[in-house]
């Protein structure tokens, strides 16, 4: 367990998220479209407050990284962008889940590098997956 912001967060991204404290963002995987129809991205639809058509961004409790458009390089720029508004909002926890992982069909050691400007911010989670093809 780690302290963040008064709180006590899980080292790593828990498997399955099923509520989040005020201050905490579910960080998935979405197509271009925003058609959060399995998945995590249907989770965060029916949960944590994604919205149908916006695959890009923060909605309610819930950060959308598109991963559906091309391959690992199409979804660079997007973890690039969450990484920069993480840095921008450390009055927000973000949960990332196993993005691309899934629905997507990317493995862990492809995506776990986009996220390695993450590893040192406190305010981000990562599946423990991510982290071991870091290390």
């Amino acid at each position: 367990m780690r302290m963040y912001n008064g709180m006590e967060r899980p080292e790593f991204t828990p498997e399955r998220i099923t509520g989040l404290k005020a201050d905490e963002i579910f960080v998935f995987g979405s197509n271009l479209a925003g058609m959060h129809g399995g998945g995590a991205a249907y989770v965060a639809f029916r949960q944590f407050g994604a919205v149908m058509g916006c695959g890009v961004g923060l909605r309610g409790q819930s950060y959308a990284i598109p991963t559906m458009q091309g391959g690992v390089e199409t979804i660079k720029p997007y973890v690039d962008d969450f990484i920069a508004f993480a840095r921008e909002h450390p009055e927000l926890f973000f949960y990332v889940t196993r993005i691309g992982c899934g629905i997507a069909g990317f493995r862990d050691k492809k995506i776990a590098p986009l996220f390695s400007e993450a590893v040192g911010l406190e305010n981000v989670c990562l599946p423990e997956s991510f982290v071991k093809a870091l290390n």
